[in-house]
């Protein structure tokens, strides 16, 4: 099946100051995150033919979209916005500053215990892992053992479905590390999966075609 790049968007401003964007609506790059959007066009277009891209989809938020664009034109693809890529639902947490989170009880469970974990009005870890998994499940039907495609997503469903392939407990996903700006890059089989790479960072210094 094919070989699927899951990209997390690029930085923006509530990722800078430490807030939780969730699926808040009118959040963008950021000029870090335009830099780092770019350094992935430049990156995938250097390292691999264009032809092996077959298409590339995205979160509908804004930040995703903004990252998958520059990419999109470099590879010549149209991006597709899919609903299943959606950040996790954080409900009323929503908006809200990690660092006043992290002082609730309740933060504990988030990072040790997540298959616990409910957010209040949203979802839960295992309703986001139990998505990300089907869309890519669903997208990877769409097309050829031999195509590559790219998934413009957002970090936690880019570990929750990392840690889902590999075996991993629920729990253990917090483990995971997912930058802005990176590609993780995972080959779903019939029968099993393997992770190629995880959190690859391309320099914001790649020269230009």
């Amino acid at each position: 099946m094919p070989i699927i790049l899951l990209i997390r968007h690029g930085e923006n401003d509530y990722v800078k100051k430490g807030r939780l964007a969730g699926r808040q609506p009118g959040i963008h790059l950021n000029d870090t995150g335009r830099k780092q959007a770019q350094a992935l066009a430049d990156d995938l277009t250097q390292k691999f033919d264009m032809a092996a891209f077959k298409a590339i989809y995205s979160s509908p938020l804004e930040r995703t979209m903004e990252t998958a664009k520059p990419i999109a034109e470099s590879l010549e693809l149209e991006v597709i916005p899919r609903p299943g890529l959606l950040e996790t639902d954080y409900g009323e947490w929503q908006d809200k500053k990690l660092k006043g989170l992290s002082r609730l009880k309740i933060w504990r469970v988030v990072q040790f215990s997540p298959s616990r974990m409910r957010f209040p009005g949203g979802e839960t870890f295992a309703e986001t892992q139990f998505r990300i998994c089907q869309e890519i499940e669903s997208l990877c039907e769409m097309h050829e053992p031999k195509d590559m495609i790219l998934c413009v997503t957002h970090a936690d469903p880019i570990k929750l479905a990392v840690a889902h392939y590999l075996g991993m407990h629920l729990d253990m996903f917090q483990r995971l590390i997912v930058s802005p700006g990176s590609i993780t890059t995972l080959q779903i089989r019939d029968a099993s999966a393997r992770l190629f790479t995880l959190n690859f960072i391309p320099s914001l210094n790649t020269p230009e075609h």
